[in-house]
């Protein structure tokens, strides 16, 4: 079995995002910046995969980004990858580009499974998985909490959805995206930093793969209107006419 494992340079969850004064995007300048969290879930359970005894003969990492996202590959390889491979571009993209790249790779590298977050924490946009099983036309499961590999070749996913849990059963290859209730990563040890060094890191430029047919231009960013001040109320009473004076009831 070979596993696939997008992942995603993003700011970290903890650092407050600034619009930089001209519009022109956020500031990264000096900002901590690592890998994005639902990818780290997914590589954890690729690893795991493995820990459990089924044969799997490669977990190969993929980032499309800036020369900088060769950090989270190489964290990547230190928590237990065995190699990765940057597809380098200074371009933004859409979800539906990254896809489109992601199929010409799974086209050249011909994974069993693809195992990727649910989202980025950055746009949220939550498309790429879906996306990429469509244009693949292979099976799929999002929001993936629980994941069993079955001895047939197909594997059994539990989901969240809104009445509870469903269960699905898929035929490999398939694209699964992973919740973060699926499991808890593992912390990177020095020992495995310093091997991470020797695991191979290849790089060659994202437009090998397709990417710029969907290539887009970021024109403007502005951060979210600022919340009105919040009100004290007394009683019951006082809450519903603050209600009534907005317009609210």
């Amino acid at each position: 079995m070979k596993i696939l494992v997008p992942v995603k340079r993003v700011i970290d969850y903890s650092v407050r995002v600034r619009v930089r004064p001209d519009h022109r995007g956020v500031v990264t300048e000096g900002v901590k910046t690592g890998l994005n969290p639902f990818d780290e879930i997914a590589l954890e359970e690729a690893l795991r995969i493995r820990e459990a005894g089924h044969p799997v003969e490669e977990i190969l990492v993929v980032s499309v980004g800036t020369a900088e996202s060769q950090q989270v590959l190489r964290t990547a390889l230190a928590l237990g990858a065995d190699r990765a491979l940057l597809l380098e571009t200074a371009q933004p993209s859409i979800p539906a580009g990254i896809a489109r790249v992601l199929r010409a790779l799974v086209d050249e590298r011909k994974p069993d499974l693809v195992l990727m977050g649910k989202q980025a924490i950055d746009d949220d946009a939550h498309q790429t998985g879906a996306l990429l099983a469509g244009l693949w036309g292979r099976p799929q499961a999002t929001c993936v909490s629980r994941l069993e590999i079955l001895a047939d070749g197909r594997l059994r996913a539990t989901r969240e959805v809104d009445h509870g849990l469903e269960t699905l059963e898929v035929d490999l290859p398939a694209v699964v995206t992973a919740d973060l209730r699926l499991n808890t990563p593992r912390f990177v040890k020095m020992p495995d930093i310093m091997r991470a060094r020797q695991k191979p890191l290849d790089t060659v430029p994202a437009e090998r793969y397709g990417l710029g047919e969907d290539a887009v231009e970021l024109l403007s960013f502005d951060p979210p209107p600022e919340r009105a001040k919040g009100i004290l109320v007394p009683d019951a009473d006082a809450f519903v006419a603050a209600l009534k004076e907005r317009g609210v009831l």
